[in-house]
């Protein structure tokens, strides 16, 4: 039986009502995701928790929105928040992007989306929601970021290699531009696994670069450390 939870330096996420648990793709957008000193930062499909609990943790001056459809994933969202060291500065609300409808914008916009198109269905209904598009298409993750994101803002993702294509052309499609792109690997002999995006509604430099998770079996990088040595316990 999985941990039904994970405990951080400065806080410990709950995921047991959560399809998707605490995973390496949410701990590298919360700890990778920028937007200069950001003051509103917005989470689309926040799951458990986690990606907003670590903004609030890197940005002490923010304000940080989460939006989780799936009610009972919204529930331990809102107790994660509340037994965490920021609970006056994170919000979540159990409510489809779609009809979220805030009197503000956004700094920073950050989702770990669905991750799959026209794939066989899970097991579970509320996993199924989790991994796939369907009540969540890349479109429509690009035309709500873009309704709520402020014109100097970033929207950040993390997606599978495969999807970029997609998200190329729902970025294109929204008036966004890629401003950056690090592949992940999972180790220097194989290939990069997922991407962190970075997009901009006002063009800049492309930065390209790529990351290697473990160098060795058990040996996370030093790229890897960096960016999460503030959160992991054993780092």
């Amino acid at each position: 039986m999985p941990n039904p939870y994970f405990k951080f330096k400065q806080f410990t996420v709950f995921h047991s009502n959560c399809a998707m648990k605490v995973g390496t793709d949410g701990c590298l957008l919360g700890s990778w995701a920028s937007a200069g000193h950001p003051k509103r930062i917005l989470d689309i499909g926040a799951g458990s928790g986690l990606i907003g609990l670590m903004l609030a943790q890197r940005y002490s001056n923010a304000r940080v929105d989460a939006v989780e459809l799936e009610s009972e994933c919204a529930y331990q969202c809102i107790q994660n928040i509340k037994n965490s060291p920021w609970p006056n500065r994170i919000s979540c609300y159990n409510v489809a992007i779609q009809d979220f409808k805030p009197n503000t914008e956004y700094d920073l916009i950050v989702s770990n989306p669905p991750f799959f198109k026209n794939a066989y269905a899970a097991p579970k209904q509320d996993r199924h929601m989790a991994r796939h598009d369907d009540s969540l298409s890349v479109n429509e993750l690009f035309s709500n970021a873009k309704r709520l994101v402020a014109k100097t803002g970033f929207f950040c993702a993390v997606i599978p290699t495969e999807r970029f294509t997609d998200f190329t052309n729902a970025a294109h499609d929204h008036d966004f531009f890629l401003v950056e792109k690090v592949i992940v690997k999972p180790t220097p002999a194989k290939p990069g696994k997922r991407l962190l995006l970075k997009y901009s509604l006002s063009s800049h430099l492309l930065n390209e670069s790529s990351m290697i998770i473990e160098k060795a079996r058990g040996e996370y990088s030093e790229d890897f450390t960096k960016l999460l040595q503030d959160f992991y316990l054993y780092l």
